[in-house]
């Protein structure tokens, strides 16, 4: 997308020298929706046992998608619970500093309720993916990843039973996709990765890169950026969702190195 880093990324505050001409990436987002600005209720509601297995009873689409590999629905509750507290957290606070860090004219088509629930619950389907291949050290094989890639599409058609908005469940459903339809699940050709579900990806990747997982050690901001900068050099994020992101990580190790 001719987007430059003119500088390498430092070590500590992330300071790479954007400069973007913004009439040349006058790329559509889509269609947006205005950010509900009341209160929001607890979305922990969705996730106890309890509802989660209402859930499931409530759509038999899931039993059929997990017949293969979880056919006793075995619910891998302390993991959702680990998940939510670290993950699914870090996520939902990229988010918020990507938003905050976008140029006015993107931030306001924001719908920021729906992406901070999106980002709290994007993994909620990971609660029936076997624990063997959520902690498996190594390398998934072909059939493990493509056990693994069912987590989007399971969460999505659990929360389809609730009443969750529609925005929410597309960027549950979506959250490993982008403009390019190379992710997963599968999508049509009139799909569309708006501003919202790139802030979202991006949140996702971005915090899965800077921690440990039990398969891989965290990666330095410097590390997770430079990859991401590829997504975008790839078309699949624009640059000023991007560029927001490295002003949030430059924001946060400018605080660190204050409180230090």
């Amino acid at each position: 997308m001719g987007f430059e880093i003119t500088s390498r990324l430092s070590v500590g505050a992330i300071n790479p020298n954007i400069h973007i001409n913004r009439n040349r990436y006058n790329t559509s987002f889509g269609q947006t929706f205005n950010a509900d600005k009341f209160e929001r209720q607890s979305i922990d509601k969705y996730t106890t046992e309890t509802a989660i297995r209402r859930m499931i009873e409530a759509n038999p689409k899931i039993k059929n998608i997990v017949k293969d590999f979880n056919p006793e629905m075995q619910l891998n509750l302390e993991e959702l619970k680990e998940l939510l507290q670290n993950h699914a957290s870090d996520t939902q606070n990229v988010a918020s500093g990507i938003i905050n860090n976008l140029p006015f004219s993107l931030k306001y088509k924001v719908d920021e309720k729906s992406i901070d629930d999106a980002a709290y619950l994007h993994d909620i389907g990971k609660i029936l993916i076997p624990k063997e291949i959520l902690n498996k050290s190594g390398k998934l094989d072909d059939r493990e990843t493509k056990i693994m890639h069912c987590h989007s599409e399971l969460g999505y058609e659990m929360l389809k039973t609730t009443d969750i908005n529609p925005t929410t469940l597309k960027l549950i459903r979506n959250h490993h996709q982008n403009q390019k339809r190379t992710g997963y699940p599968w999508v049509g050709n009139d799909f569309n990765a708006d501003l919202n579900l790139q802030i979202l990806s991006v949140s996702d990747k971005y915090s899965a890169l800077t921690e440990n997982r039990v398969y891989k050690k965290a990666l330095s901001p410097k590390e997770a950026l430079t990859i991401i900068y590829q997504d975008v050099k790839e078309g699949k994020i624009h640059p000023l969702v991007f560029k927001a992101l490295i002003n949030y990580v430059d924001n946060m190790s400018l605080a660190k190195v204050s409180q230090a």
